[in-house]
């Protein structure tokens, strides 16, 4: 390969890696930013910035219909083509539904990401619950339901993994301690349901059973989210455990 076209290359991925500073400066609590903030969350020269941010408008990348900028509708498209939102989300919404007209309270969707649980899809209805993670958000795998149903059905390099990160105490109730965390995790297959009261937000507690693959192996959780008083783990877990069954079939199926 010729100087020039290393030259191209490296300026390709150089310009991959800014797109990508940009891209991670939005979340669930940054949906919108200014240019100032922009720079600030991508930790990008200003300048590189507003060069980069505006090829990203033109490629459809960004949206910027006032002094905001906001993720673009391209990405939107392309983020539709990717597996875990065309053969998973489709194959467990049906169900999702069924479980939130049963409990008449929140139900998501989560797949594990690292020592993280990516929330894939959730229903809310007539109780919204601001103080959860909103679909392309993230929550601990450690002390969420979600996270322990999928941990408890996982290899012991994936457990391990967790456990020995970050395990951050996000209430005084956050269990921290990775010999506690375990035994949860073994309580968990006798019963076919993990169990999270006010761990990750005082007053709230979760019900989640795993979801599992073709060949058996766990691919992700659903579960069922509410005030502590009215999620009561031994009403909601078996019905939160039969729409994971049907939803594991359904899956299944699809791959």
């Amino acid at each position: 390969m010729s100087p020039n076209e290393w030259d191209d290359v490296g300026s390709a991925a150089g310009g991959l890696e800014r797109a990508a500073a940009i891209l991670g400066a939005f979340d669930a609590s940054h949906r919108e930013l200014t240019l100032a903030a922009l720079v600030s969350r991508s930790g990008l020269p200003r300048s590189t910035t507003h060069r980069t941010a505006e090829r990203m408008i033109r490629l459809g990348w960004l949206d910027k219909p006032k002094d905001r900028y906001r993720i673009g509708n391209r990405l939107f498209e392309i983020a539709s083509l990717a597996p875990i939102r065309l053969q998973l989300r489709e194959a467990v919404l049906p169900f999702l539904q069924d479980l939130h007209s049963a409990t008449k309270t929140t139900v998501q969707l989560g797949v594990l990401d690292g020592g993280q649980i990516l929330v894939v899809e959730k229903i809310t209805g007539h109780r919204p619950m601001p103080m959860l993670s909103q679909v392309g958000g993230i929550v601990p795998a450690h002390c969420s339901a979600l996270g322990r149903a999928i941990l408890a059905y996982s290899d012991s390099a994936t457990i391990d993994a967790v456990l020995s990160g970050d395990l951050a105490r996000r209430t005084p109730r956050t269990l921290t301690d990775p010999v506690a965390i375990l035994r949860e995790l073994t309580a968990i297959p006798p019963r076919g349901w993990a169990v999270e009261r006010e761990e990750g937000n005082i007053g709230v507690s979760c019900v989640a059973a795993p979801i599992f693959g073709p060949l058996g192996e766990v691919a992700a959780a659903l579960s069922v989210t509410g005030p502590s008083g009215v999620i009561r783990p031994q009403a909601a877990g078996p019905a939160v455990r039969l729409a994971a069954a049907a939803a594991s079939r359904a899956y299944s199926a699809r791959r």
